[in-house]
């Protein structure tokens, strides 16, 4: 029977539609910190759709405002059902942490959704158990969460999603919580499920900080920047399913992303001793400096030789894009590397700390922070001008806040402290929260 014009447009209507959306989170007695601003998004129906960003870009608040769980400040979300009606039924979602009941059984956790909704208990019985077999866990109807692996544990979670048959699967990172074999595992039968058209939805969202699982799993990536949140890239990706990772084209779009992603941070050239347009509202990913040294080592040594290709880097080190690129980032603050595109490279001072001993390290590393990070050298010169050569640290705290909120302004203290402490440019006492140049040589 061919579709009817209604029955066809009811198809191709847009599931979740995102306008002009922003949110800002409060901040006693001063302005707010704003996490997402003009985000538009439109998702339509037999789409896999990933939301791509580091820490802090506003993912996960956006998909908690497309799940009604926060108001946003400004711009509207709709979430339309299968009959293109407009209610906050739409929707399902899958959390990082699981979110189980511990003293409830698997089928209790899974009727839960349904009970809320008073569907008639045999009803819910029915569907949950039926949710339960469709992702694998049958037989384990009367176990206890405490009872299951993290990643059993996940399908419980999938499975309390999927019996409400709600038209949009929201995912918050479902497996970033879970080992990379197991994490695998799950991706892939959720993916057989999708493809076979065994689950009752229409869409998935998924937000996720993983490049390769964003270019495995979606159709579409939207790439978001931070502070504040925007979408600065819309990927559509086209490679058939299942996806290889070691595809050419699949390694090229990874590459492509990284570089898409680290875009934005390139610093431009600028004079001896000044960072541009940055100045102490300049806020800071606290790295160990012990992770930054090693950093440097890992590109300087063979295979690399002073440049590797970000996604390469990420895999030889195992880690996520939300772990290297804010190393990398700190590196090229410092003038210890250069990011262009989709490659890193040393610079010659990175290779003169590579090859120098414990102390020409300090003091080459006290040299670029002072010179290239506004924040050290402001606290240095507060402390030389001082008699007593020592400053309390909420000085420098309420500083900062006039021009990031107060969590940014925490770590980038946190940040100074460690960078400074190892540079010997400063000492900080934690007891009464104070600089000062008692210790340094």
């Amino acid at each position: 029977m061919s579709m009817t014009t209604v029955e066809r447009a009811a198809s191709t209507a847009p599931l979740v539609e995102v306008k002009n959306l922003k949110h800002v989170y409060g901040k006693g007695g001063g302005a707010g910190l704003v996490v997402l601003e003009g985000v538009n998004l439109t998702m339509r129906p037999n789409e896999i759709v990933g939301l791509l960003g580091r820490s802090g870009s506003g993912k996960s608040t956006l998909l908690r405002s497309i799940a009604g769980l926060i108001t946003p400040t400004a711009g509207s979300v709709t979430v339309n059902d299968m009959e293109g009606e407009d209610t906050a039924h739409g929707v399902a979602m899958v959390f990082q942490s699981f979110a189980l009941f511990p003293w409830l059984t698997v089928l209790k956790n899974v009727e839960l959704g349904l009970e809320a909704r008073g569907v008639p208990a045999e009803e819910r019985r029915k569907r949950s158990l039926a949710a339960i077999d469709l992702i694998g866990l049958d037989g384990f109807e009367n176990a206890y969460p405490k009872e299951l692996s993290g990643g059993m544990r996940q399908r419980v979670g999938l499975a309390r999603a999927l019996v409400v048959q709600p038209s949009v699967l929201l995912m918050d990172e479902p497996f970033s919580a879970l080992d990379v074999l197991t994490a695998e595992t799950l991706r892939t039968d959720l993916l057989d499920l999708w493809s076979e058209g065994r689950m009752p939805i229409r869409a998935i969202l998924l937000v996720t900080h993983n490049i390769e699982e964003a270019v495995l799993m979606c159709d579409r990536i939207l790439v978001f920047s931070s502070n504040p949140g925007r979408v600065i890239a819309e990927i559509k990706v086209e490679l058939p399913q299942p996806r290889k990772r070691l595809d050419p084209a699949f390694r090229s779009l990874v590459d492509d992303i990284y570089a898409r992603m680290t875009a934005r941070a390139a610093v431009p050239p600028a004079r001896e001793g000044a960072f541009p347009g940055t100045g102490l509202g300049l806020a800071l990913t606290h790295v160990s400096t012990n992770t930054l040294a090693g950093m440097i080592e890992a590109l300087a040594a063979s295979p690399n030789n002073g440049a590797a290709e970000l996604a390469t880097l990420a895999r030889e080190l195992q880690m996520e894009a939300d772990e290297l690129l804010p190393i990398a980032e700190t590196l090229q603050l410092m003038r210890f590397a250069e990011i262009e595109g989709r490659t890193i490279r040393l610079t010659p001072a990175a290779r003169r700390y590579d090859a120098a001993d414990v102390d020409e390290r300090k003091q080459l590393f006290a040299q670029h922070l002072l010179a290239y990070v506004p924040l050290a050298s402001h606290i240095r010169r507060v402390l030389d001008d001082r008699a007593s050569h020592q400053a309390p640290a909420t000085r420098f705290r309420d500083e900062l806040e006039d021009f990031m909120s107060e969590p940014y302004a925490e770590e980038t203290m946190d940040a100074i402290i460690t960078w400074g402490r190892y540079a010997e440019i400063f000492a900080y006492h934690e007891d009464d929260d104070r600089f000062s140049l008692d210790d340094p040589a």
